[in-house]
């Protein structure tokens, strides 16, 4: 059973067989999501070195514990204790190598439609051969000339790939809104329970947007400072209630029966989050009291110390990243590829009501499945591919981008850390409200789009 295993994961590393664990217990994977983890994994794995790129922390670990670390960076020219090895240049340069290796599949595998030639090939196995190739990419950043100008560039270039990244999770959100509220309500013919399911759940969504509302009012706003935090909690709130009216209301009803307060109540609540994380990225205010400057519009910490500001910190990074690989992974499916506008649904999918919907919605149909010493592996794409193989690579290599953009604090790069990554920049107060914005302006359009353009929603 061990060789058996071993000889898999040969032919996976250095063949096109598909990836699994050598644990016979785990759960039966599709090929198509053992593919998406294995380039999820590279992924994350970079990310990883970028973070620790930024941290300052880190760097002074890595001076205390290796041996003869100052020698060991003057003999890779990497500057007096591997200077050009962190801060935002070399995240730039390392997400620079991601990026291309990213765009590079994209560009190999347009108009890739069946699993079973050489470029599908090449895609789903060969992992070993794709992360020397990988390094390659990330190292390659470091020997470019004229970095300085590199430098420049590249900048706006990954914040425009960071702004399309952003609309794609925002287009996604909205999506998932309407498919959580179709799904459900398709089952109310068979079971009378699921309108049961879908009140309880919009009056808890409803509560948490009208909680977080009245916590935003009474932290992050202040008698004498922080304006700009009433006016958008003012104007996001005023939002928020009219899109729930707006979708109950007769005239959307009558075009989209399946309209209710699911989706206005998931627009709401997201609309909260990003609201307060744009508050908490605002550069801090202060206000005197009784003589003494005191720091307002802020959490109040009940110790303030610094050790509790990097457990926050750490908790903040993880679900970020978790956040964009979240995003890169649906946003690939077929359903979500449809609903984007990348490709077409051939076959017309009938809603089967289920608490866990958004799993498994591209097949429940195997023609294969290889069993052996270690975990079953379904071959899911037998009679073609079940995502687009190019967008896939094309928005981890938007992913890249976005991931560069957030670790530098955008256009704050300067002496930034990634200890100070939930510290305030006007930067990332505005990316966060205009999102907020363009989240709801989405919702709106999919709610008046059959008004406006009737002959596009004909069935």
């Amino acid at each position: 059973m061990c060789t058996r295993c071993c000889i898999g994961q040969l032919a996976c590393c250095c063949g096109s067989a598909a990836c699994s664990c050598c644990c016979g217990c785990c759960p039966k994977i599709k090929q198509s999501t053992s593919t998406r983890f294995m380039y999820a994994l590279y992924f994350f794995l970079v990310t990883v070195i970028c973070v620790c790129m930024m941290s300052p922390t880190m760097e002074q670990q890595m001076r205390d514990r290796i041996p003869y670390y100052s020698d060991l960076c003057l003999k890779l020219n990497a500057g007096e204790n591997c200077s050009t090895l962190v801060g935002y240049s070399a995240v730039y340069k390392v997400c620079l190598g991601m990026a291309c290796f990213f765009f590079f599949f994209f560009l190999f595998t347009l108009r890739v439609n069946s699993a079973t030639g050489c470029r599908a090939a090449i895609h789903n196995g060969f992992w070993f051969p794709k992360f020397l190739v990988l390094i390659a990419c990330c190292v390659g950043g470091f020997f470019l000339p004229e970095q300085d100008i590199f430098l420049e560039v590249w900048r706006y270039v990954g914040a425009v790939g960071g702004f399309i990244f952003l609309a794609i999770q925002l287009m996604l959100l909205v999506e998932f809104a309407h498919r959580w509220n179709t799904n459900w309500s398709s089952g109310v013919k068979d079971n009378r329970l699921w309108y049961g399911a879908l009140a309880l759940v919009t009056l808890v969504l409803f509560s948490v947007a009208v909680g977080a509302v009245v916590f935003l009012g009474l932290f992050y706003t202040h008698p004498e400072a922080c304006l700009l935090n009433k006016v958008f909690l003012g104007v996001n709130g005023s939002l928020c209630f009219i899109v729930s009216l707006l979708a109950i209301s007769p005239f959307i009803q009558r075009l989209q029966p399946k309209s209710g307060l699911l989706q206005p109540g998931v627009i709401s609540v997201y609309v909260m989050y990003l609201t307060f994380s744009a508050f908490s990225s605002k550069p801090k205010e202060t206000v005197v009291v009784n003589e003494v400057n005191t720091t307002v519009c802020v959490f109040p910490f009940n110790s303030g110390s610094e050790s509790e500001k990097g457990i926050v910190t750490g908790v903040g990074t993880v679900i970020l990243f978790g956040c964009i690989l979240y995003s890169c992974l649906t946003s690939t499916t077929r359903r979500s590829s449809a609903a984007l506008r990348v490709c077409r649904n051939s076959v017309p999918e009938t809603e089967r009501a289920r608490c866990c919907f958004c799993f498994g919605d591209d097949t429940d149909d195997y023609d294969e499945e290889k069993t052996g010493g270690g975990q079953n592996v379904m071959y899911d794409e037998t009679e073609g591919t079940v995502y687009s193989y190019a967008y896939f690579h094309f928005v981890f290599f938007l992913g890249s981008l976005y991931v560069m953009m957030t670790v530098t604090n955008w256009f704050h790069y300067d002496n930034h850390q990634i200890e100070k990554l939930l510290d305030g920049s006007w930067s990332a107060f505005w990316i966060k409200m205009a999102s907020c914005w363009f989240c709801l302006f989405l919702y709106i359009w999919t709610l008046v789009a059959p008004m406006v353009c009737p002959k596009r929603f004909e069935a």
